[in-house]
């Protein structure tokens, strides 16, 4: 078992910056996979960022391309999610999630730990 906890998020402005973290406890010896994810209120979860085992590969959303950046630092378990020129529509709750797999990119189905998800506010 891999339990996953986020926080970091918050309530900002547009243009501003926040970071998540995603701290992973259990069985963490593993090679896992991480993945972002985020709901709106009234919209299905969807796919923010994907980052591999190593840190390798990273994937991105359109929407959020050049403005958040994926990392990971194994020796602490923590995924990040840093997140810069925020918008209004980057308002939701962010999940992150783990997988067995190398890299799961954007698959959400092959995701199989997830987090109870942090709030990010962002005001126009």
């Amino acid at each position: 078992q891999v339990q996953l906890v986020e926080s970091g998020g918050g309530l900002v402005q547009a243009g501003d910056s926040l970071r998540l973290s995603c701290a992973a406890s259990g069985r963490t010896s593993s090679s896992y996979a991480m993945g972002w994810f985020r709901q709106a209120p009234g919209k299905e979860r969807g796919f923010v960022a994907a980052i591999s085992w190593r840190g390798d590969t990273t994937d991105y959303v359109d929407s959020v391309k050049g403005r958040f950046t994926v990392s990971r630092d194994n020796a602490k378990n923590t995924v990040y999610l840093q997140m810069n020129s925020l918008k209004p529509e980057d308002t939701a709750v962010y999940y992150c999630a783990a997988t067995l797999k190398h890299y799961s990119g954007s698959r959400a189905n092959e995701y199989y730990y997830w987090g109870q998800g942090t709030q990010v506010t962002v005001s126009s």
